[in-house]
């Protein structure tokens, strides 16, 4: 029996697609990679009984990046990195997805790829195909064993047609991303680089750890900027509206008029016209008008308009709103949430869609209303060739969800169903009232049909909108006549609604990818989300963007990116090659960075008006081992010690807090060590700047603190302090901390790693020997407590051994996570004169310190 290797873009997904076509008849094994489980069952595929085994990947199993050398920030001219050479390398170690995927595909004869149907996707499908491809069982043509399954909903009927209608997978849409990313790399990475080193090195208030530059991010923030310069170039004019309200005859209400001419500019003019208006005490109605109008339903729903609706109306930004789509997708409840598409196919059944709501408890009714009394044609659209436009699959609950995500779905819903419905009707009512020589009206909605406004009701026409019964010639009292002064008003900042039509309009980003732009320049510091989610400009973000376009316009501008998106699209479409489009883009690019590096003092003349120089930054902190003068200490992002003496610079861990630890030096540099804390329940570890910035040894990776430093002789050393591997990474040292006196503890070495193992809190001093555990290999503590609070029986105060084998120290140590926002990965043992090299504490024990988990 032949078999036949399908790959979903998520685990989700997969496990979606197998129950779908395997009728939730398979058994479910883990991989090599433990994130990526494999569902195995028989069934049919080409006409022919095969094994099936489905798995995923989890997104882009390749990232690109440049080859080793040209990732060092301070040995390489960003300039080089127009034509460095780039490499593919796996996106994320730590999931082993090459390694999985050539497992599987060793006993695979036909590979189906049922990667999301995007450019993104396309991309994903080639990137699994250059590793199954060599080492699966069947050999020969290519197009025989290659499939690609299209499809836009996870459900029975979508899955089933797209496996019984398998294709084959876009090249030229494949090369299209890889040009784009190609081009994003060496662009942003020159970019970056240079403003990054050029503009931290002068400034110390920056309050960002990256001054990044995107073709995609920057003309973004552009717009942001642009509103703001706007907002602070307004000048408010003043000018007057005359304010009348009439009392409708027989005791009706009172009812407040427009005045016809609006608003008068020149005071005395104004007044002249109010004197006239008193004049007059009766008001009558010179004519009445009423009009049938409509208020037309939605139309289909498409990504950009799901993510405008999400920030302006649910208060959701686009980020979390994309996330949110996913997971709803990839659980079946509604369609593919990347489309551009707003119209339905011809061939799509409504009446399937609608069934599957009738069982809600808040829109039943309406889907129950189309289903017996027939719904409307929906309005036509555009249809943009991608995926059909985002409805609801599957009838769920806020349960079933979770709060955030049914909010989303929720709208899904009920834009679908207003969709189907009839328009709204109501009747538009004009009423002209004559008062002396002066013309006012008053205007009012009353509603006739809801239509769509039942399931949508935030848009129904309400009865405040209403006017009173009146009749031509009727006469009203004038109650008041007033002057009213009012000033212009500047337009207000972007909202994220307003920000994502601008950039769907010029081009900017595609609607998978605009959420991202947006998040990125708030997590630059270029804006922040003020209330109404309007965005911000900071100082930084304005300086950047006037800086540019000082320079040279093009660099913030959306014209720029615009054309570039559509030369790439040639690529996708076939009318233009690969390499040809990325060599001229890069061609203009590079002469562009060429000219902002030639030009940058223009940038920096605005940064210095805003911005405090190093000099004048920061307080003073610790001394340097060069002219032994004090350091200052930076706390803005990126944190770092600036010595103005010798004018250098030295980073400092992010997120952490700095002191000075005793006065004491590094025996290798006379650098004044500091402590670093993550907080109250997190790490704490000794650092010496320079060594932090310049490791002394070859076996000390770059941004360690004294806990990974091999020194000898130093006791602060993880020579010194090393007790044993961490259980918890497969990286890092398990290392004594000499700061936590009196609430002893041990925390690992490596950054990514938040374990922290708790000792004893009646110590009074505690050493690591030079002796090792038996069992373990660990290196034994020696111990001194206080006398009146000693563990020990016969009040003993000093103590020798095993924390994890000795059974006095055991029973005193508990293992918890700092609060660290990190990731792990896997890498080589730390090393450290055979500090830390011994096995694993046992997996008793193991199993015993995570009994106290925290």
């Amino acid at each position: 029996m032949k078999t036949a290797l399908m790959v979903a873009e998520k685990p989700s997904l997969a496990l979606s697609i197998a129950k779908l076509i395997s009728r939730n008849s398979m058994n479910t094994r883990k991989g090599i990679s433990s994130a990526c489980p494999v569902h195995e069952f028989t069934g049919k595929f080409k006409g022919e009984t095969v094994r099936f085994k489905v798995t995923s990947v989890c997104g882009h199993v390749m990232s690109i990046d440049f080859e080793g050398k040209y990732n060092n920030w301070e040995k390489v001219d960003p300039g080089e990195l127009f034509s460095a050479p780039t490499i593919k390398k796996e996106a994320n170690p730590k999931l082993n997805i090459i390694k999985f995927l050539e497992k599987e595909a060793r006993d695979a004869d036909y590979i189906v790829l049922w990667l999301d149907c995007d450019r993104e996707g396309e991309n994903i499908c080639f990137e699994v195909l250059d590793i199954v491809l060599p080492v699966m069982r069947r050999s020969g043509n290519r197009q025989d064993v290659v499939f690609r399954a299209h499809f836009s909903a996870i459900t029975d009927k979508d899955i089933n047609a797209a496996l019984n209608s398998v294709g084959k997978p876009n090249e030229n849409e494949s090369q299209c991303v890889d040009a784009r990313q190609d081009l994003d790399l060496r662009l942003g990475c020159a970019f970056t680089r240079f403003q990054t080193k050029y503009f931290q090195g002068k400034y110390g208030d920056l309050d960002s750890s990256l001054i990044s530059y995107g073709p995609c991010q920057t003309p973004t923030l552009g717009f942001c900027v642009d509103r703001h310069d706007k907002i602070q170039s307004f000048k408010p004019e003043p000018f007057w509206m005359i304010d009348v309200s009439v009392k409708c005859p027989n005791n009706g209400p009172s009812i407040t008029l427009d005045w016809a001419r609006g608003r008068i500019f020149e005071q005395p003019v104004a007044k002249m016209y109010l004197s006239m208006i008193k004049e007059n005490k009766i008001a009558v109605i010179e004519n009445i008008s009423k009009k049938e109008k409509t208020k037309q339903r939605p139309q289909a729903l498409n990504t950009v308009e799901m993510l405008r609706v999400a920030s302006a109306s649910l208060g959701i930004g686009p980020q979390q709103a994309m996330q949110s789509a996913e997971h709803l997708y990839t659980r079946g409840y509604i369609s593919y949430p990347r489309t551009e598409t707003t119209h339905y196919p011809e061939n799509f059944d409504f009446r399937s869609s609608l069934s599957q709501q009738t069982r809600s408890r808040s829109w039943g009714d309406s889907a129950s209303t189309l289903l017996s009394q027939g719904f409307t044609k929906p309005r036509k659209g555009s249809d943009a060739g991608d995926h059909p436009p985002i409805t609801p699959m599957l009838c769920a609950t806020e349960q079933e969800v979770g709060h955030d995500n049914w909010r989303l779905y929720e709208y899904i819903v009920r834009h679908f169903i207003a969709s189907l419905s009839p328009d709204c009707t109501y009747l538009h009512t004009v009423i002209n009232f004559k008062l002396g020589e002066e013309s006012f009206c008053c205007t009012g909605n009353s509603p006739l049909k809801p239509g769509f406004t039942e399931v949508m009701p935030w848009q129904s026409i309400n009865d405040q909108q209403t006017l009173p019964t009146l009749t031509v010639g009727a006469k009203c009292e004038v109650e008041k006549a007033n002057l009213l002064e009012r000033k212009t008003s500047p337009p207000d900042y972007l909202t994220e609604s307003e920000l994502i039509t601008l950039m769907e309009k010029h081009g900017i980003g595609t609607d998978a990818s605009i959420p991202t732009h947006i998040n990125n320049i708030g997590q630059r510091n270029y804006v922040t989300v003020i209330s109404g989610r309007k965005l911000q400009p900071t100082n930084l973000g304005i300086m950047l963007v006037h800086g540019y376009k000082k320079i040279d316009p093009d660099l913030a501008l959306p014209t720029m990116r615009s054309a570039v998106e559509k030369q790439l699209n040639l690529i996708a479409l076939g009318k233009a090659k690969y390499t040809d489009v990325l060599k001229h883009a890069v061609t203009i690019f590079q002469q562009k960075f060429h000219y902002f590096v030639a030009h940058v003092t223009s940038m920096d003349s605005l940064f210095e008006v805003t911005f405090t120089p190093l000099s004048e930054s920061g307080k003073p902190m610790s001394r340097c081992g060069k002219c032994r003068r004090f350091m200052k200490y930076i706390s803005a992002a990126p944190p770092r010690l600036y010595c103005n003496t010798c004018d250098e610079t030295y980073d400092l861990p992010p997120k952490t807090n700095v002191k000075l630890y005793k006065e004491l030096k590094c025996p290798l540099d006379e650098f004044e060590l500091l402590v670093c804390s993550t907080g109250t329940n997190g790490k704490t570890y000794t650092l010496c700047p320079y060594c932090y910035n310049h490791p002394p040894f070859r076996d000390m990776k770059k941004a360690s603190g004294c806990n990974s430093c091999t020194h000898p002789g130093c006791e602060h050393s993880l020579s010194s302090l090393g007790v044993s591997p961490c259980m918890t990474c497969e990286s890092g040292i398990l290392v004594l901390d000499p700061t936590s006196s009196p609430k002893w503890k041990l925390a690992c070495n490596d950054n990514r790693c938040s374990t922290v193992v708790t000792l004893f809190q009646h110590a009074h001093r505690i050493s690591v020997t030079e002796e090792t555990c038996e069992k373990c290999s660990a290196y034994e503590l020696a111990v001194d407590f206080h006398k009146d609070k000693t563990p020990l029986e016969n009040k003993e105060t000093k103590h020798k051994g095993c924390i994890f084998c000795d059974q006095i120290f055991s029973s005193l140590i508990k293992l918890k996570h700092a609060r660290l926002a990190v990731k792990r990965r896997p890498a080589s043992r730390g090393r450290g004169r055979g500090r830390g090299r011994g096995k694993k504490p046992p997996k008793d024990k193991m199993s015993q310190l995570a009994a106290y988990f925290v």
